[in-house]
């Protein structure tokens, strides 16, 4: 039970509380402030940080007014979570879209891919102040029949925004017309199209400054197959007769290196390169080989009536997710979730509230990768 323990309680006529020598606050190191069981407005002294901090629920933070500090060049790549992908028992299935990703470091050598994302400019911030950060999910896994695959949630820090993907379409059996891939950073997949074996238009659309579309779905008597979900680096594939659609490739960036990718369980590596946002496999009625996931995390569209298990799009790559096969009595996978990665000069500490991340160093430049949370970064 805590004490209260005093000399003299007496009246203060200013209607307020007085105190004739200084408030001596309960001091802690670090490592005996966090064994605490604290609730929001404990407040305590930390010796080792030589400040007064206030438990605000979540986090201890430094209680007084924040002073700007100097500025400091911080680069970024903001990617959203994945579209997850439609179901259905009978007829093809859409992939799931990437979501977008958004990028500044070594921008001018990226390359476009086809697109002109708009122009991402390193940001100038300044130490001690705070920024939002936030990883948006990958769209859930639909268990519904007959029912299209939810949009991935959006990633963002600061002012800089991703998009999530959009969803695949789920196979309904009313000659394609029923259901649309839907639209979002990148496309989801078609289902499948008319009767006659065309493949149809119903694809997901890619907004032009993030993404690429979901590949169109293909039609036909016992022949029902949906188009992959789009990439940031390309278009799903169509859907052909016999198969459904690849995902759309994703792009590569340098953000963070190959090792380091690998440590932190971001991206998906390949040949060196790190790629982020791939889009998602469709899957059919009759197909009887996988319709791989894009580079980029994207998951593979299932065999028909295989028995195999959901295949999500990967964490912290934005891949759209892969849709399951007729008969294969699975449900489709979710999409992947997003992943903020920033990097700034190594003379520079950065602090982190409600997110977890890891630090890395590269030659000059520290980069942090940030994969689950929402919460704030600052830097000292």
């Amino acid at each position: 039970m805590s004490e209260l323990k005093t000399n003299k309680i007496s009246t203060n006529d200013q209607n307020n509380v007085a105190i004739d020598n200084a408030l001596g606050l309960k001091s802690y190191t670090t490592a005996g402030r966090n064994a605490l069981t604290s609730v929001a407005g404990d407040m305590i002294y930390n010796s080792d940080d030589s400040k007064v901090q206030v438990y605000d629920g979540s986090s201890w933070v430094d209680l007084g007014a924040i002073t700007q500090g100097a500025s400091i060049s911080v680069d970024y790549l903001v990617v959203g979570g994945g579209g997850g992908a439609g179901r259905n028992s009978v007829r093809g299935v859409g992939g799931g879209g990437a979501g977008a990703t958004v990028n500044s470091y070594n921008y001018a050598n990226e390359g476009t891919g086809g697109r002109t994302p708009k122009a991402q400019s390193t940001l100038s911030l300044y130490k001690n102040l705070r920024y939002n950060v936030g990883i948006g999910a990958g769209g859930a896994a639909q268990t519904g029949g007959n029912v299209p695959g939810f949009n991935g949630l959006g990633s963002y820090f600061h002012s800089i925004v991703a998009p999530g993907g959009g969803a695949g379409a789920h196979g309904n059996p009313n000659n394609g017309r029923a259901s649309f891939g839907r639209s979002g950073a990148c496309g989801g997949g078609s289902n499948h199209g008319p009767s006659n074996g065309t493949n149809t238009g119903y694809n997901g659309r890619g907004n032009e400054e993030y993404g690429y579309d979901g590949g169109g779905g293909h039609g036909g008597s016992n022949n029902w197959h949906g188009g992959g979900g789009g990439g940031t680096g390309g278009n799903g594939v169509s859907a052909v007769s016999g198969n459904a659609g690849d995902g759309g490739v994703g792009k590569a960036f340098t953000i963070l290196s190959s090792s380091n990718a690998t440590t932190a369980s971001v991206g998906e590596v390949d040949s060196g390169n790190v790629y982020y946002g791939g889009g998602g496999g469709g899957a059919g009625y009759s197909n009887s080989s996988v319709s791989p996931g894009g580079l980029g995390g994207g998951g593979d569209g299932n065999i028909s009536s295989a028995q195999q298990p959901a295949n999500n799009g990967s964490a912290n790559t934005g891949g759209g997710a892969g849709a399951d096969a007729a008969g294969s009595a699975t449900t489709p996978g979710a999409g992947g979730s997003g992943v903020v990665i920033l990097r700034y000069p190594n003379s520079a500490t950065i602090n982190t509230t409600g997110l977890t991340s890891q630090t890395f160093t590269e030659g000059s430049d520290k980069v942090t990768v940030i994969t689950a949370g929402t919460g704030q970064v600052y830097w000292e």
